[in-house]
């Protein structure tokens, strides 16, 4: 099928979905989201370790990028996946991942020791 201008708009937000996605920490913010059914800010911000300011920033490019939402109940933040086949997503790029490196011994044994992922066997 040959390229249709047409579809341009399309492919830009395909484009924007891996731009949400371009960054370790909002993969493993989203790997964390995908273990459960929602995730304090307080809960991310102990897992990642990151501050404060810092996971606020790569939690609004997720949104922005429509990837999670938000809930405010009182004085705490919650955050969920959008769509649950993210969740999906996650687990095929981690399977991707170690088929790219499995050559590699080095980088498959950190691979390896990345953190669980839901619900994936590796």
């Amino acid at each position: 099928m040959p390229w249709n201008r047409d579809h341009q708009p399309l492919y830009e937000v395909k484009a924007n979905l891996f731009k949400g996605l371009a960054h370790p920490f909002r993969i493993r913010i989203l790997e964390l989201l995908a273990g459960s059914s929602e995730v304090s800010v307080a809960d991310l911000q102990r897992e990642t370790q990151l501050e404060a300011s810092h996971l606020s920033q790569h939690l609004a490019v997720l949104r922005r990028h429509r990837l999670v939402v938000s809930e405010r109940r009182a004085s705490h933040v919650y955050y969920r996946l959008a769509d649950p086949r993210t969740a999906e997503l996650l687990a095929v790029a981690r399977a991707l991942l170690l088929n790219l490196v499995a050559e590699d011994g080095a980088r498959l044994d950190e691979a390896r020791d990345l953190p669980p992922f839901p619900g994936v066997v590796s």
